[in-house]
């Protein structure tokens, strides 16, 4: 079955076997319109019905054609015929880090290399130390490449930024407590929140470069330093990330940072701005002729161009860039915004002393109130319910200063009779797989506030429904990392549609648990504003009571 997935992925090898082809322009083309696709929160085929898919950024004429084709044959024969003019080893070889299509393109028409396994056979054999364009320094970055992609895991490099996200902030940690750096910031997809990196790169500003390189270097999440220089540092990480440090003067790190935050079509718009304006804009600063105008703050080099600053969780080239040339955006949700969580899970087995640690933690947040699930449906349709004794302690818990609630988690086929535990001010809905949305409805009095582990249902396409079921609840949809929260492309389907969000906070995880950033970064990379988040006071009030009166047995 057709799908946008799939789609995006197409136009993605077709530009990498265009730009093996040596094409200039068209494969910038493909990859913007597989970059849209893939964040599309509706399938192309109804797009396509409606005449629309020229509306998608980045989809012309000609690759509108080759949508309508992939939806009516689940084919693309200009696809099928670059496959066939390409080896299909090429197209490795250019997806090795540090090697690009020029490359790729040398190495087949120049060498007759068709893989990777002909490339490693090459620099074994001596057959590139002649070669023009590749001396010693440039053959060891392509063995080292050669090596790092054998020992890569499957799948490629890329990984969720959950997994990425606590080595990428011990690195800066030891960084700032370690060596002489004044500032240390990580930028690139990381910085944006996006959902998966493929590296990390880290800027920092020193007056001792190599002082900083050696601190890096050492940390025990380093496994190879591949590439030292005067300003650039690059390593790869036990996880087989690469990591780019990078030691930029004070003068250019704003500048510094909204390069290497990206998005590349993002930067790409920059630069078509500041050449409209006679100025260029790089890493190093928004330039007049040889004068350097700005590039200290990012907020100096946005303005120098005539723009308000940007957030960079907005930096995709949406439309970010025009919002922003018409005056200051609108204020993202900001994590001392959020007030409490509604969703916060113990142990079937917990006693009063978890309850003490998840309400201290609470307390040490700042939070106002607290939902803690007391039971509901386990894995395998079974219920359960926190101890008496357990329960007992949350209810003393409970104060004006934090306001503790009881929540219980429903499946679409709850009923009063089938809600395993007493007590509930609240009801979580939880998706089951292949459960109809239009089943969930509030038991007995107790009003259902948030619509938990939508992703986490078979059907790709289901979270859509399960939205919908929410607006009309009244309730919230919960956005995080994950398999089973909203991303932030669902959570801008989410927002657009009137939908509350809810920001999960990992409380009650470890200490280095990223839960929450990640799931305030994919709030704010959907747009949200404080309205818009439940439990940044968007919402109704988070003090839900139940009716007097026992519920009906």
């Amino acid at each position: 079955m057709p799908s946008n997935a799939e789609a995006a992925e197409i136009f993605r090898n077709i530009a990498d076997l265009l730009d093996v082809l040596g094409e200039k322009f068209k494969p910038d083309a493909y990859r913007r319109a597989s970059r849209s696709i893939e964040t599309l929160t509706e399938d192309l085929g109804p797009i396509a019905a409606r005449d629309e898919l020229g509306t998608i950024p980045g989809v012309g004429d000609a690759i509108a054609e080759k949508i309508r084709e992939y939806l009516r044959t689940g084919r693309i024969a200009y696809y099928d015929r670059l496959q066939k003019e390409v080896p299909p080893g090429l197209v490795e070889i250019l997806r090795l880090p540090g090697l690009g299509p020029k490359t790729a393109r040398r190495f087949w028409v120049e060498l007759g290399i068709e893989g990777p396994a002909e490339l490693a056979d090459a620099v074994a054999a001596g057959r590139l130390d002649r070669v023009k364009g590749f001396g010693p320094r440039k053959i060891a970055l392509i063995r080292d490449a050669l090596r790092a992609a054998a020992a890569a895991p499957p799948g490629g490099a890329r990984m969720p930024i959950e997994t990425a996200y606590p080595v990428a902030e011990r690195i800066a940690g030891a960084l700032r407590a370690r060596s002489r750096s004044d500032r240390v910031e990580i930028a690139g997809s990381f910085r944006r929140r996006r959902e998966t990196v493929g590296d990390l790169d880290v800027l920092v500003t020193s007056d001792e470069p190599e002082a900083v390189f050696d601190t890096f270097s050492r940390l025990p999440e380093v496994k190879e330093v591949r590439l030292r220089g005067s300003t650039k540092e690059t390593c790869i990480l036990a996880n087989g990330l690469q990591v780019d440090l990078r030691v930029v003067e004070p003068a250019a790190f704003g500048a510094a940072l909204v390069y290497f935050t990206g998005s590349k079509d993002h930067n790409v718009h920059l630069r078509t701005i500041a050449r409209d304006r006679g100025l260029k804009v790089n890493e190093y600063g928004v330039f007049r002729g040889e004068e350097r105008i700005a590039g200290s703050t990012e907020a100096d080099v946005y303005a120098a161009l005539e723009l308000a600053y940007i957030a960079p969780e907005l930096r995709e080239n949406r439309g970010e860039i025009e919002a922003a040339a018409r005056g200051p955006l609108p204020a993202l949700v900001d994590a001392a915004e959020i007030v409490g969580d509604l969703h916060v899970h113990l142990p079937p087995s917990a006693g009063p002393s978890d309850v003490d640690r998840i309400v201290g933690e609470a307390r040490r947040r700042r939070l106002t109130y607290v939902g803690v699930v007391i039971g509901g449906p386990g894995a395998d349709g079974t219920p359960w319910s926190l101890p008496p004794a357990t329960v007992a302690r949350l209810i003393a818990a409970d104060d004006p200063a934090l306001r503790v609630r009881r929540a219980i988690e429903i499946g679409p086929s709850a009923t009063p009779r089938r809600l395993p535990a007493d007590g509930a001010e609240f009801a979580i809905g939880r998706p089951t797989a292949g459960s109809d949305p239009a089943d969930l409805a509030a038991p007995d009095g107790v009003p259902v506030r948030l619509i938990a582990h939508v992703a986490g249902a078979a059907d790709e396409r289901a979270p859509r429904g399960w939205i919908e079921r929410a607006h009309a609840l009244g309730a919230a949809v919960e956005v995080g990392p994950g398999a089973e929260r909203l991303d932030s492309t669902w959570a801008r389907h989410a927002r657009e549609s009137g939908t509350r969000l809810s920001v999960a906070t990992g409380l009650g995880g470890p200490p280095d648990d990223p839960t929450f950033p990640i799931a305030l970064g994919f709030a704010r990379r959907a747009g949200a504003l404080r309205p818009d988040v439940d439990n940044a006071g968007g919402g109704s009030t988070p003090v839900v009571r139940r009716p007097s009166g026992r519920r009906r047995s």
